[in-house]
């Protein structure tokens, strides 16, 4: 079969669309010519912006992220995102990420010639899928999953890093703000992200400002707040903003607290970054892509499967899977191990 026009699905969350750039990548090497194209959420979207391996981004919405509008608005703009698809003709769609009935459905609803993606082991035909790959019988990392799909395509490694491109304009205003907030780049910048969306990954606030303390009291780096834009009390996207003010007001000196309000923006300001103190989840996937040393407060997720790839770092997590049960001691060690 001649591949001329290659199609990616990613519909999940921001670390599960980095975690497939190197595949996107390898696609591209080998078929320096093809048509690559890919469809993502309105969520994760901003990770591929900027990235020369991509000619195509198809964006479709969740309903359960657009709560202002008609769920009927909603599902005919998607629906005309698919037949946009559909008439591009696609040799291949890979649903990427382990199996949904969700996830094979849009893959059949490409229209694409032969669609890729992971079936049970146990089931050896699919309604969705006519080229479909058994899960893999043990734990890997999601890279090492997501690539293992494009042996369809006759590729099979090395793996490439992952890779997300900060945009210019958006690292400029980052910049900018940290000169208006004096912070001087003669000393290391270290970011604390200190949200997660998971309650048993969430370092509490008091620990990340006793973090900081002896951080700014050894006056070996400077510290750049970053955190999920909005309250808690918002039903649809809970944030952090009460978490964020406390956090300014019981840190002095005052730290720089850059609040992003989109995934481009959170990727400029790690860029600028040289270490990143966080929990698992989205920052941590963009850290590892942009090549920063990591500090990770890890609850209940799995190391095998989500460990920033391909970058220094440690990761602090007991045996209770709980972030709250990690002592600030313990992170102030890996930070000034990683920062020496």
């Amino acid at each position: 079969m001649q591949i001329k026009k290659i199609l990616f699905i990613r519909r999940d969350n921001i670390g599960d669309l980095i975690c497939t750039t190197p595949a996107i990548h390898a696609a591209r090497e080998k078929f320096p010519d093809a048509r690559i194209g890919i469809l993502v959420s309105t969520y994760n979207a901003d990770v591929i912006k900027n990235n020369p391996d991509i000619d195509e981004v198809y964006i479709y919405e969740k309903s359960k992220h657009a709560p202002d509008k008609n769920r009927l608005s909603v599902w005919w703009d998607n629906l005309k995102v698919f037949q946009k698809i559909r008439r591009e003709r696609y040799d291949i769609a890979i649903g990427c990420g382990t199996y949904s009935i969700r996830l094979a459905r849009y893959t059949a609803l490409t229209g694409a010639k032969r669609r890729v993606g992971y079936v049970p082991r146990d089931v050896r035909k699919s309604r969705w899928y006519n080229a479909p790959v058994p899960e893999p019988d043990r734990p890997a990392h999601e890279v090492e999953t997501v690539f293992h799909l494009i042996s369809a395509l006759g590729i099979h490694g090395p793996l490439p890093p992952m890779r997300v491109f900060p945009l210019e304009k958006e690292t400029q205003k980052v910049r900018d703000f940290l000169t208006a907030a004096g912070i001087k780049r003669d000393k290391p910048l270290v970011a604390f992200h200190i949200s997660s969306r998971r309650q048993q990954n969430r370092w509490p606030i008091e620990k990340f400002i006793d973090l900081a303390r002896d951080i700014l009291s050894r006056k070996e780096a400077e510290i750049m707040l970053l955190w999920s834009p909005g309250s808690k009390k918002n039903v649809y996207h809970p944030g952090d903003d009460e978490k964020a003010d406390l956090f300014v007001r019981s840190v002095q000196p005052g730290p720089a607290a850059y609040r992003t309000t989109a995934v481009r923006e959170l990727i400029a300001a790690i860029s600028v970054s040289d270490l990143v103190v966080c929990g698992d989840g989205g920052a941590m996937h963009i850290a590892a892509a942009l090549g920063k040393r990591i500090v990770t407060i890890w609850g209940s997720s799995g190391p095998i499967r989500w460990r920033p790839w391909g970058v220094t770092h440690l990761i602090l997590q007991d045996e209770s899977r709980r972030a709250e049960n990690i002592s600030v001691q313990s992170v102030i060690d890996a930070v000034q191990k990683l920062l020496t």
